[in-house]
C-alpha cells in the first residue's frame, strides 16, 4: 500500500473531544438520520437533506447546495475549503434504504434504537450511520479548515438503492466540485476490508413467444415457457467465461480472502473473480391447460475485472437469438477498480491501524456502490464504511463502538490528506 504523504501540520492540532461525547453525538446524529423515512420505493429524501443541513448548518465555512434530481429526489453538496489551494478530499454517501418490509418482525424499533453497544434502525447500516460518520468528520475539521490545502467535500446521494443515475451520477455530471482527487465512500462494509474496485453488472429481462394451444391438442402449440426454460439453461454458460484479470486485482482477492470471507462468506473469494448469472423471476402462460404464449424472465449478471461488458453482452445475444428468445438489456456497467497501492488507500489504512489496532486487508467488493460512478469519472475511490448487520432486513444494527471508530478514521485520513506536502 502506497503511504508517500507526510505533513507539517499534526493530529495534535484537531480539536480534542471526550470519546463519550463523541459517541453521543454520532448516536444522536444517527438516530436523527434514521428517524426520516427514505425507504424505496418512492426513495423521497427531502426530508432527509434538511436533517442533515440542521445538523451541519452552524458550522463555521461550510457551503450547502442542494440539487434536486427529480421531484422527490434530492441531492446534497456540503463543501468546506481550506486556506490554499490544493487537492480535493471528496465523501460520499447515499441517502435512500430499502423499504421497511414487515415491521412486526423487529424486535428494536425500525426508527432508532440504541441498546447494549449497538445502534438499530432501517437503513443504519446502509448506509446512516456512515452519512453520520461524515458529518462528525466535517464537524471535527472545520474549526482548523485554514490549515488544509484544498478543500473536503461531502456529496450525499438520493437515488442509490435502485441503481438509478439521479443521485451521484447526476452530481458528477453537472456540479464541477463533486468529482475532486480522491474520494471515500462510507457505504456498508467494514474498516476491516477496504473496498477497492468492484464487480460490473448487466440487467437484462427475456422475452419468449410461443403459441397456444390447449394442452389435450399439445402437437397444436409451442411453448413460450420451454423455450424460455432452455434459454436459461443454456445462458447459464456464461458463468465460465474466461476472466483476465490484472495480477494486482487477483492477488489482493486471494491474500483478502481470509478475512473477507469471515465477514462476508465462504465463497466470497470465488466470487469475485466469475462471471455470476442470478435468474430473479419468471412468469408466464395464463392456465395450467393451455400451452403458454408467452413467458418472460429477468436476470442479474456481475461482471469481475478482467472481462468487459461487451463481450458478456455478445454472448447472451449469441445464445438468446439461437434459442429464438428476445433480450432487453435495461442497465449496464462494467466492472472498476483503483490501484489498492494509492496512496489514499494508504493513509487510510494506517488509520484504520492506529485508531483500531488491527491490519485491514485490501480487496474488491461483490455488491454494486456509487463508488463506480467516481471511478468512471477517473476519481480514485476506496469503500470504507460499517459493518453491516441484518442489514435491509428485520433488526438492522451497527456497533456503536466501530461507528465511533470509524468516525475518527474519516478525521484522520482527511486531515492528513489535505494537510500533506509532497
Amino acid at each position: 500500500m502506497g503511504d508517500t504523504m507526510t505533513s507539517d501540520a499534526t493530529t495534535n492540532d484537531l480539536p480534542d473531544e471526550a470519546a463519550g461525547a463523541d459517541a453521543d453525538w454520532l448516536v444522536e446524529a444517527t438516530k436523527r438520520l434514521v428517524a426520516c423515512p427514505s425507504g424505496t420505493p418512492p426513495g423521497d429524501t427531502r426530508a432527509m437533506t434538511e436533517e442533515i443541513v440542521a445538523l451541519i448548518a452552524d458550522l463555521p465555512g461550510i457551503e450547502i447546495e442542494r440539487h434536486p434530481g427529480a421531484e422527490h429526489v434530492m441531492n446534497l453538496v456540503l463543501r468546506l475549503k481550506g486556506g490554499r489551494p490544493g487537492p480535493r478530499l471528496v465523501f460520499n454517501g447515499h441517502m435512500d434504504t430499502f423499504p421497511l418490509g414487515n415491521a412486526d418482525e423487529w424486535t428494536a424499533d425500525p426508527t432508532g434504537e440504541a441498546r447494549e453497544g449497538k445502534l438499530y434502525g432501517l437503513g443504519v447500516s446502509d448506509m446512516k450511520a456512515g452519512i453520520a460518520a461524515i458529518l462528525f468528520a466535517l464537524r471535527r475539521l472545520a474549526p482548523i479548515r485554514e490549515q488544509f490545502a484544498g478543500e473536503l467535500v461531502a456529496t450525499f446521494a438520493g437515488d442509490e438503492e435502485t441503481m438509478g443515475v439521479l443521485g451521484s451520477r447526476l452530481l458528477l455530471d453537472t456540479v464541477p466540485h463533486a468529482g475532486g482527487d480522491v474520494m471515500i465512500s462510507a457505504d456498508a462494509g467494514s474498516p476491516r476490508v477496504l473496498r477497492f474496485g468492484e464487480k460490473g453488472m448487466i440487467w437484462m429481462k427475456l422475452s419468449a413467444r410461443g403459441r397456444s394451444a390447449h394442452a389435450a391438442h399439445v402437437h397444436k402449440g409451442e411453448s413460450a415457457l420451454e423455450k424460455l426454460i432452455d434459454a436459461i439453461a443454456a445462458l447459464r454458460a456464461i458463468r465460465d467465461l474466461p476472466v483476465a484479470a490484472p495480477q494486482k486485482v487477483v492477488e489482493a482477492i486471494a491474500a483478502a480472502g481470509p478475512v473477507s470471507e469471515e465477514l462476508s462468506g465462504a465463497g466470497e473469494s470465488e466470487v469475485l473473480g466469475k462471471v455470476t448469472v442470478t435468474f430473479g423471476t419468471m412468469s408466464g402462460g395464463r392456465l395450467s391447460n393451455l400451452v403458454a404464449d408467452h413467458a418472460e424472465a429477468t436476470a442479474d449478471v456481475r461482471i469481475p475485472v478482467g472481462i468487459s461488458v461487451a463481450t458478456i453482452e455478445a454472448e447472451i445475444l449469441r445464445i438468446a437469438a439461437e434459442l429464438g428468445v428476445s433480450v432487453e438489456i435495461t442497465r449496464r456497467y462494467e466492472a472498476s477498480w483503483t490501484d489498492p497501492e494509492h496512496p489514499v488507500i494508504g493513509l487510510l489504512a494506517r488509520n484504520v491501524r492506529k485508531v483500531l489496532d488491527i491490519d485491514p486487508v485490501l480487496n474488491m467488493r461483490v455488491g454494486a456502490s456509487d463508488a463506480r460512478h467516481y471511478r468512471a469519472a477517473g476519481v480514485p475511490t476506496v469503500v470504507c464504511g460499517l459493518t453491516p448487520v441484518n442489514m435491509g432486513a428485520a433488526d438492522e444494527h451497527v456497533a456503536i463502538d466501530e461507528l465511533v471508530a470509524l468516525g475518527r478514521i474519516y478525521v484522520l485520513t482527511a486531515f492528513d490528506y489535505l494537510a500533506a506536502r509532497p
